[in-house]
Order: structure tokens, then sequence, then C-alpha cells
């Protein structure tokens, strides 16, 4: 009873399905397959479009009548939840939050879920900085908050989706519950994207272009880690599955 004790408590936590559980497994991997391609496609345009010169004269001219529109619509209870949202991107406010996440799910054992939280992370940190290196965007003038660097795309975007998305992933099982979540999570970080707008800190292109990297990177690493646990989890030829074997044997059961 204790080995059979001991095995469903690994299942419940070393073995638990990052996108689905085994009996609608290859559907649900399809769905997020096809999802993280659209995904990936409309980020890839965003990003290709501000790098044309061309179309980023047409796109400037809309960034530019978005800030106007921000500016004259701005408010003082607008402005102060777009102030709460800026502190809330910040790096001392992001960086505990997937601290506490990464714990947590370390604490349950859940390691696959912890993969594929810490890398999506982790890839997006590494592209913030290679990408505005690379665009070197001017940032709008007279934001109502301090920036630095440049500004395309933008970081709190990126950080805000990333870890909200991954977050869902991570720590709600599969099922209606964790679609739920993951528009919750997709609403914040349109919300976010907004307040960066709203705010000057950043052209609406940029929140944009945030918004799509830092979800197609939650996505991506947990189709990556996904097929990996699968490929690890599959039957291996020419092994089987070991028979159970009870704790002890008790002199009647032999006869």
């Amino acid at each position: 009873m204790r080995a059979g004790g001991g095995m469903s408590r690994v299942s419940r936590t070393e073995g638990q399905e990052l996108l689905a559980a085994p009996e609608r497994g290859t559907a649900v991997s399809a769905a997020v397959l096809a999802l993280t391609v659209v995904v990936l496609a409309l980020t890839a345009a965003v990003f290709a479009a501000v790098a044309d010169h061309g179309l980023l004269a047409h796109i400037q001219r809309l960034d530019d009548a978005w800030l106007r529109l921000m500016i004259s619509g701005r408010s003082a209870p607008v402005t102060a939840v777009a102030k709460v949202l800026n502190v809330l991107g910040l790096v001392y406010v992001t960086l505990p939050v997937r601290i506490g996440i990464a714990g947590f799910l370390a604490l349950r054992r859940r390691w696959w879920q912890l993969a594929a939280f810490a890398g999506a992370v982790v890839l997006s940190e590494i592209l913030i900085g290679a990408l505005k290196g690379i665009y070197d965007r001017a940032r709008p003038p007279g934001a109502l908050v301090t920036t630095s660097g440049a500004s395309f795309p933008s970081g709190h975007s990126i950080a805000a989706s990333v870890t909200v998305v991954a977050a869902v992933i991570a720590l709600v099982p599969p099922g209606r519950q964790r679609v739920a979540w993951g528009a919750v999570a997709a609403g914040f970080s349109v919300l976010m994207g907004l307040s960066r707008a709203y705010l000057g800190a950043h052209w609406l292109s940029d929140a944009v272009a945030g918004i799509l990297l830092g979800t197609s990177c939650a996505l991506l690493a947990a189709l990556v880690v996904s097929r990996l646990q699968r490929r690890q989890s599959a039957p291996r030829p020419g092994r089987s599955a070991r028979p159970s074997v009870p704790d002890t044997v008790r002199p009647a059961d032999r006869l």
C-alpha cells in the first residue's frame, strides 16, 4: 500500500501533464500548436513591419494619431490607474513575483511546469535587450513616467504578458479553468500595453509588439517543454512496465 501511495504522489506532481490530460493530449497539443503558430506569425509580421522604413512611416502616423488621442483623453483617475500599472511592470515587482511562482512550483515538485515558466521568462529577458538594441527606436516625447532605453518593443508589455500567460500555463490545470484564466491574463496584458501608450512611455506599436512577443515566449516554451515531457514519458522499445510488488509477503500468501 505504501508503494502504491508513493506512485500516486509522484503522478500528481512530477507526472502531471503540462498542456493536457493524456486522453485529450493530441487534440489540445494541436490546438496549442496552432495558437502558437498564429501568435508567432503575428509577432514576426509586426517586427518585420517596424524594421521596414516604408512601412514604419505608415505605422508612425498611426502611432502619432493614437498618442494625440491619448493626450486629449487623459484624466486624473485613468492616469492614476496607468501609473499603478507602470509600477506593477517594474523589475522590483515582476522579479519577486517570478521568484515566488518558481519557488512554489519547485516546492510542489512540478518540474515540467517550472521548466516551462522559467524558460519563457529567460527567453523574453534575452530578447528584450537584444531587440531594443537592434531597433533603437526613439520614445514618444513628454512621457508621464520616467523612461530609459529604446522604445521598441515595450519591456513592460513583454514582462507582463510573458509572466501572466506563463503563470497560467504553469499553475492552472488544463481545461476550462485554464481557458478562463488565460482570458484574464490576455486582458491584463492588453491593459498593460494600452497604459504604456496612454502614459506616452511607448508608441502603440511598441506595446502591441511587446504583448505579442511575451505571449509568444510563453506559448513556445510551454509547447517545447510539453513535447519533451511526452517524449520522456513515452514507453521505450524493449522495456515493459514493472509489475507492482507488495511491500511484504506473508507466509500464508505463498500457499
